[in-house]
């Protein structure tokens, strides 16, 4: 497994109505990297965003659908998503509010 660093777990936040509703119990949804694991984004996360301390990592693989263009048959990219959950003496994550 390669060498990876925080900057590089969090690839992007996730903005889906079901992830603006969880904000609300600080519950923050991002796509991370497929070889990251729940230290690493809870490492990522608190280094990334300034007095956020987070109380747990829960993470759900999606492997890629097999899609086909008349007899080219191939494979979408692999993801992983993380919902984090922050303590309720946690600052909020400043790049979510507003939406």
């Amino acid at each position: 497994m390669a060498d990876i660093k925080y900057y590089d777990v969090l690839l992007k936040p996730v903005v889906t109505e079901k992830s603006l509703t969880l904000q609300s119990e600080k519950k923050y949804t991002f796509l991370v990297a497929p070889e990251a694991n729940k230290v690493m984004i809870r490492e990522a996360v608190e280094k990334m965003f300034d007095g956020v301390k987070v109380k747990s990592v829960t993470t759900a693989n999606h492997i890629g659908k097999n899609k086909r263009r008349g007899m080219i048959v191939g494979k979408t990219a692999k993801t992983k998503k993380a919902v984090v959950t922050l303590t309720e003496d946690s600052k909020d994550i400043e790049f979510f509010e507003g939406m």
